[in-house]
């Protein structure tokens, strides 16, 4: 039990909530519109079995996922990614919408829309996720995902209208997740097998995995990146929105 208890896992677990709060909100309008044609008494069950079956989904793919960034170059792959979808996050496409996903009258064609919806839908979650797992102590990844998957799922089920309030009200909530996923982002690539194992590709310069300075200056240059281009990609489309807007 001892391994639970130390400061990195409950670090990590603050940040895999954080994630898939950020990163849910997505998934919480998907099951309003899934779920928005069945009968009243029909809905409560169609919200819990989609979030329930999309949640074992996920939890099966970071699986995948923590096995997978063992091979050398998926973690720099990752963190690419991880930079990319936190400046989405603070500079969103303003013509993105979830016009396709499709509502049901039926309470398992619903589910199953709230399943597969989920399942395009979750590479962010389960990279960002499977990222900050391993901050946390080694061989102790999947009951961290787990728990920190299980604290989440209240939290966008019932509160996920309260939590786009309070990021409507404080952007900064948004800045700080953008943030972090460009934190986790320069983590995840100073530590990939290329440059981290010195058996893997010994041809390769290698990062001295000792030095914290290291780790903790990627993990601040990942989150400076996210948050200069996120704001430089946010002010072309206030500019873009400006220019298409007719003079009055």
């Amino acid at each position: 039990m001892e391994q639970f208890m130390t400061p990195e896992f409950w670090v990590a677990v603050g940040q895999i909530v954080m994630i898939d709060i950020l990163l849910g909100g997505d998934n919480a309008v998907v099951i309003a519109l899934a779920c928005r044609k069945l009968p009243a008494q029909q809905r409560t069950k169609g919200i819990l079995w989609g979030t329930a079956g999309a949640i074992v989904l996920r939890v099966v793919l970071i699986y995948f996922a923590l096995t997978l960034l063992a091979i050398p170059f998926l973690k720099l792959a990752g963190a690419a990614l991880l930079v990319w979808i936190g400046v989405k996050l603070l500079a969103p496409d303003p013509d993105d919408d979830h016009s396709n996903i499709t509502a049901s009258d039926k309470l398992l064609a619903a589910i199953k829309t709230i399943i597969i919806a989920d399942l395009v839908m979750s590479i962010d979650n389960v990279i960002a996720i499977a990222g900050a797992a391993q901050g946390a102590a080694d061989h102790h990844e999947m009951p961290l995902v787990i728990f920190g998957l299980v604290i989440s799922i209240p939290i966008i089920v019932w509160g996920s209208q309260l939590v786009i309030k309070l990021m409507d009200r404080f952007p900064a909530i948004i800045t700080f997740g953008g943030m972090l996923l460009g934190w986790i982002a320069g983590t995840m690539a100073v530590s990939d097998p290329a440059v981290a194992v010195t058996e893997t590709l010994p041809w390769m310069l290698k990062i001295d995995q000792a030095n914290d300075w290291i780790k903790y200056g990627a993990g601040i240059a990942g989150a400076l990146i996210v948050l200069a281009l996120g704001k430089w990609i946010a002010s072309r489309h206030a500019a873009a929105a400006a220019g298409r807007t007719p003079a009055l």
